[in-house]
């Protein structure tokens, strides 16, 4: 009983890292504002000290 369901939670754990796989490579196509970068420039003034 407990075998069987070591099993099934280990096929399961497959079959979500297999859909995390697919969707990494389909995504983009389905979803492309998802797995769009940022089209805003930042500019941040940065103070350095020497010592």
């Amino acid at each position: 009983m407990l075998w069987r369901l070591i099993k099934a939670l280990f096929f399961l754990a497959v079959l979500g890292g297999l859909g995390l796989i697919a969707y990494a490579y389909v995504g983009p196509f389905f979803f492309p504002a998802d797995f769009a970068a940022p089209q805003s420039e930042v500019t941040i003034p940065v103070t350095l000290t020497g010592q």
